[in-house]
């Protein structure tokens, strides 16, 4: 897709059906995306370009299907006595940012019912709206790929640039974040870069967890089916002592880090 058709797309999102959200899937009883059970809400379209993406089916913003923001609502009404006191709804992607505003509506509507919110983001736009949506966001889960800039644009298509500010942005609110990082051999373990990423993160007040995601090949397939080429095919899942290391370079800063 050129970038004027790409740009019309996302127009489409943002504009058309205002009272619905473009999905790629939906997850119940969910228990990798936040805290507690939590109906996950997989979006659709993404402008990252990350080479380890495990859903390469969801980046495409002409792909998904449109849902009623209402229909949802009331599908986490149902789910809310599976949620107890930890539990939510989290909406993840693709990119949810893509669809801010109707995410703003949703995520005041949730909090009409008394349900908790996560968003899910790698942090590819801090505008207004963006911000407007990370207050109504319970727990932000950020997706900070790399620390390096020129490996970040390597790995994702893009800068990093973004994805900080949105983290300080975050900070400054005083409200709760969750970091994560996905552990990909030859591209993220590097130890310095680690530290560095670690460090930077160090004085953050609101860092409640860091997750550390370790790669797998479990959607390679997907790329298969799409017909389009997956430059990591070849690429082994992070190693025992890796993950191990990753571990205690991050647990050096942090009270709270969870190797899923």
């Amino acid at each position: 897709m050129n970038k004027q058709s790409s740009d019309i797309e996302l127009l489409k999102l943002n504009i058309f059906n205002p009272d619905q959200l473009k999905i790629h899937s939906l997850e119940t009883f969910g228990t990798h995306d936040g805290p507690g059970i939590r109906m996950v809400v997989f979006v659709q379209g993404c402008q990252f370009k990350c080479l380890y993406c495990q859903n390469p089916d969801s980046i495409d913003v002409k792909g998904g299907t449109f849902i009623k923001i209402e229909e949802l609502v009331q599908k986490a009404v149902r789910q809310k006595n599976y949620f107890g006191a930890a539990g939510g709804v989290t909406v993840s992607g693709g990119e949810p940012l893509l669809q801010r505003n109707k995410l703003i509506h949703f995520f005041k509507l949730l909090h009409e019912q008394g349900i908790n919110t996560c968003l899910d983001t790698n942090g590819r736009l801090n505008n207004h709206e963006a911000q407007e949506l990370f207050d109504h966001t319970d727990i932000l889960l950020l997706d900070v790929k790399h620390i390096n800039d020129d490996i970040h644009r390597k790995l994702t298509g893009l800068t990093n640039k973004n994805t900080l500010e949105v983290a300080a942005y975050r900070e400054s609110t005083g409200k709760t974040m969750w970091l994560r990082y996905v552990l990909v051999p030859e591209w993220t373990d590097q130890p310095e870069y680690l530290e560095e990423w670690a460090n930077y993160f160090s004085n953050y007040k609101t860092v409640e967890r860091v997750e550390i995601i370790p790669f797998h090949q479990l959607g390679a397939h997907k790329w298969e089916g799409l017909n389009r080429p997956y430059l990591l095919k070849d690429a082994l899942p992070p190693t025992t002592e890796s993950k191990a290391a990753a571990f205690k370079i991050f647990s050096k800063y942090f009270k709270n880090v969870v190797l899923k």
